[in-house]
């Protein structure tokens, strides 16, 4: 967690309160996934009867209740930080005076407390949640696996890890190719800022065309750094998604050939089948939601730069 943005929501008490909620509502909800996987194991392999039906549907409109609930909380709390962020920022900003802001470009500045400090959002309302359900909902999938069935317990245990390692190796790259593109688009918006500000000088001295040009050439620079950050992103995701379906594959293809042998009930292999997916669907969520957030990240960087 970024420690200047956890400083700062600690020092915000209704920040702090409504991420408490958000982070309780998404570690419940991904918890009652493994009631659901029970309740879902039970009904189809008919040991259940229309009694679990009735369950089922309930643990559904709960677990979608508590999605709402994260929702808005995550989104109060994206709301709450940006706020008070954007408030030191003027803060600090009119303590330094004019005679010190020339030590910026004003353009900058303007884009930082706009559309940089936006990029917070998939941060707050995504990454910080799903490291929470990230770092619980595993833990307790592998145990009722290993209830269940040791054999795909200790699949799954071995292969969990590399998702993490490769989304690691992977995020180290995106990390700073997001800084780039976030500075890309800083010097984008500042320039043209300061280009519409002295228009009239430069019409006067027949420079304006001369300028349009630069335009171009520093839009065609944040245009080069966004495609390099997508293509980080989607090589990403590749990798991951490859990772989880390899991994999930080798716990299928015994539990099918297991149960084809009569050495393992359709109840336990249902429930296998359902639960393998959620020990990795968590850490591939935060794997993504890593990089649609760094944008944000940066952004704040240069934030408390500037407050510093």
């Amino acid at each position: 967690m970024h420690k200047d943005l956890l400083r700062l929501m600690r020092a915000e008490r209704s920040v702090r309160r409504h991420l408490a909620v958000t982070m309780v509502a998404a570690v419940l909800a991904g918890l009652l996934v493994l009631v659901q996987a029970e309740l879902l194991a039970g009904v189809l392999s008919g040991r259940f009867t229309a009694v679990a039906l009735a369950g089922l549907a309930a643990v559904v409109g709960v677990r979608a209740l508590l999605a709402w609930t994260q929702g808005v909380f995550a989104g109060r709390t994206a709301t709450g930080v940006k706020s008070a962020l954007r408030h030191r920022l003027l803060a600090r900003l009119r303590e330094l005076g004019p005679g010190r802001l020339t030590q910026h470009r004003s353009g900058e500045l303007v884009t930082l407390t706009g559309r940089g400090l936006d990029g917070l959002d998939a941060y707050l309302t995504g990454y910080l949640p799903s490291i929470a359900v990230a770092g619980v909902v595993p833990l307790a999938v592998l145990v009722r696996l290993f209830a269940a069935d040791l054999a795909s317990a200790l699949i799954v245990l071995i292969t969990l890890p590399l998702i993490p390692v490769f989304g690691a190796l992977v995020g180290m790259t995106t990390k700073a190719v997001t800084e780039r593109q976030f500075l890309a688009l800083s010097r984008l918006g500042g320039h043209f800022l300061d280009v519409v500000r002295g228009l009239p000088t430069l019409r006067a001295f027949g420079r304006a065309r001369y300028q349009a040009g630069v335009i171009q050439q520093v839009a065609d620079a944040h245009r080069s750094a966004t495609m390099r950050t997508l293509r980080v992103a989607f090589l990403s995701s590749l990798v991951l998604e490859l990772c989880a379906s390899l991994s999930l594959a080798l716990v299928a293809v015994p539990i099918g050939l297991r149960l084809l042998g009569g050495s393992l009930d359709l109840t336990t292999a249902l429930l296998v089948l359902l639960l393998a997916p959620e020990a990795y669907l968590p850490l591939r969520a935060m794997g993504t939601r890593f990089h649609a957030s760094m944008e944000g990240v940066a952004a704040a960087d240069a934030a408390f730069a500037v407050l510093d």
